[in-house]
């Protein structure tokens, strides 16, 4: 978890509305790229009969019809995927304080 302190306190009330309303916003472009990047592996996944991670785990280009260019298609979108979610994981796991720093010596 990571948390947010926000200085000077006397500005917090104003500046934290900005700041949560732009996480939250982006919170909400990585679910949306999260749902269109599970829509491109559908395809891949319903032609092969095997999940994403099944494929990523045991499957190389010579078992695709498509070979190197559907393999590099499928584990990128799936590697994408993989991304956003870390992101998405991220932002959520932050919260915010306001209470002032202790100043290094």
């Amino acid at each position: 978890m990571a948390t947010l302190y926000l200085d000077p306190i006397e500005e917090t009330s104003q500046l934290l509305p900005l700041i949560q309303t732009a996480i939250q916003n982006e919170i909400n472009r990585l679910e949306l790229a999260i749902k269109i990047a599970h829509k491109r592996l559908i395809p891949f996944e319903k032609k092969y009969n095997v999940t994403s991670e099944k494929f990523i785990a045991d499957m190389a280009a010579e078992d695709l019809d498509g070979g190197d260019n559907e393999y590099i298609h499928w584990a990128g979108e799936f590697k994408l995927k993989e991304r956003l979610h870390l992101k998405l994981n991220q932002l959520r796991t932050i919260t915010y304080a306001s209470a002032k720093l202790p100043q290094p010596n």
